[in-house]
């Protein structure tokens, strides 16, 4: 597992920082270049000050964005240059309490906006951001200036944005035309065609109603959206029907995302009752596969290691699964598919986990 703080040796400072570190020379006034290198630290200089950070030599830390913060030993690694996978969670805050939820929403919000634009700013070129909660349209309106924001700073990034989709309205038409379907894919997730089982998986009654509302307005305003659908016990004999939902009225969607659970926050909580193993039984997903590709639906299947998937459905499965929290069982070695494999969750209980696993 990739740690995503770092220690450092705290700076006299009153506010979060972010800051992009350099071997070389400063390219912005947030760069800060590196001036000493020993075994386990590493120095730099910044903007007067001297900024120590306690890293091994073989680390590669070129380019990477930092935020600091007052009077803390630790640094967050907003941004890793040679990563793929980068997120920014942009509030703790969240009005569902889904079953299965990783990041279990929280009261308190901090809002640093102000520096995850400024670490976006830092990004390599062509990058691609992740932007999560809780739920991120909880501050709508600081989100849209974010992202109104970047497409005029860094026009060549583009952002994924995870939301439940219960806060536009038909004013923000307007702006989600012009910030363009190509800058932003809206990941929303729908977990059954009946609204009073998406309701009850995601702990609001009233949600799936709000739900196609918001679809509708995305829908006239062009933006793109990837649907997600955790696939649990609880809607397993339901995905087909969501097959056909999905191909009836939501006809608009660029992509839907079959994902597998994480062992995390809720999901660890309720996994006894929410956990499916689609190792030993994929006939329900397999026949909302079929008829999503039958027809032309852009389908994948997230977080499921391919030795848990009929062979015939592998290609669909990509590496998705984080870098910082990816790892490989002792079953994976020798495994000719593993160069290709996601993986599994750095929390995987392998007791709790897939009965087939393994080299196929």
């Amino acid at each position: 597992m990739i740690d995503l703080r770092i220690p450092v040796d705290p700076l006299p400072i009153s506010e979060p920082l972010v800051l992009r570190l350099r071997g070389n020379r400063a390219e912005s006034e947030h760069d800060a270049v590196l001036i000493e290198t020993a075994d386990d630290y590493r120095e730099y200089e910044y903007q007067g000050f001297s900024l120590t950070v306690r890293a091994p030599a073989s680390a590669d830390l070129e380019g990477d964005v930092l935020m600091l913060l007052p009077g803390k030993p630790s640094a967050h690694r907003l941004i890793r240059a040679n990563s793929a996978h980068n997120t920014f969670l942009l509030t703790e805050q969240c009005d569902q309490l889904c079953l299965m939820c990783s990041q279990p929403p929280k009261k308190h919000h901090t809002d640093l906006f102000d520096q995850f634009a400024i670490a976006a700013s830092l990004a390599p070129a062509r990058a691609y951001l992740g932007l999560s909660g809780g739920e991120p349209l909880l501050h709508k309106s600081r989100l849209f200036q974010f992202l109104s924001l970047m497409a005029s700073a860094r026009p060549d990034l583009r952002f994924h944005v995870l939301t439940n989709g219960q806060h536009f309205e038909e004013e923000d038409v307007e702006w989600l035309s012009e910030i363009g379907h190509d800058r932003v894919l809206w990941g929303i997730p729908l977990y059954a065609p009946e609204h009073y089982l998406h309701d009850q998986i995601v702990g609001k009654q009233g949600a799936s109603e709000r739900l196609e509302k918001s679809f509708s307005i995305l829908a006239r305003a062009g933006a793109a959206i990837e649907l997600r659908t955790v696939v649990m016990a609880q809607n397993n004999t339901m995905l087909p029907a969501l097959s056909d939902h999905v191909y009836f009225k939501l006809p608009f969607v660029r992509h839907w995302a079959l994902m597998q659970l994480e062992n995390i926050g809720y999901g660890r909580m309720n996994w006894d009752k929410c956990f499916l193993d689609t190792s030993t039984d994929f006939q329900p997903l397999s026949a909302a596969l079929n008829r999503a590709i039958s027809r032309g639906i852009e389908v994948s299947l997230f977080n499921f290691p391919l030795c848990t998937l009929p062979e015939r459905f592998r290609y669909l499965a990509p590496s998705t699964i984080s870098d910082w929290k990816r790892k490989y069982l002792p079953e994976c070695d020798g495994c000719s598919l593993m160069s290709t494999c996601g993986g599994f969750f750095e929390w995987y209980i392998p007791d709790k986990g897939f009965a087939r696993v393994g080299a196929p």
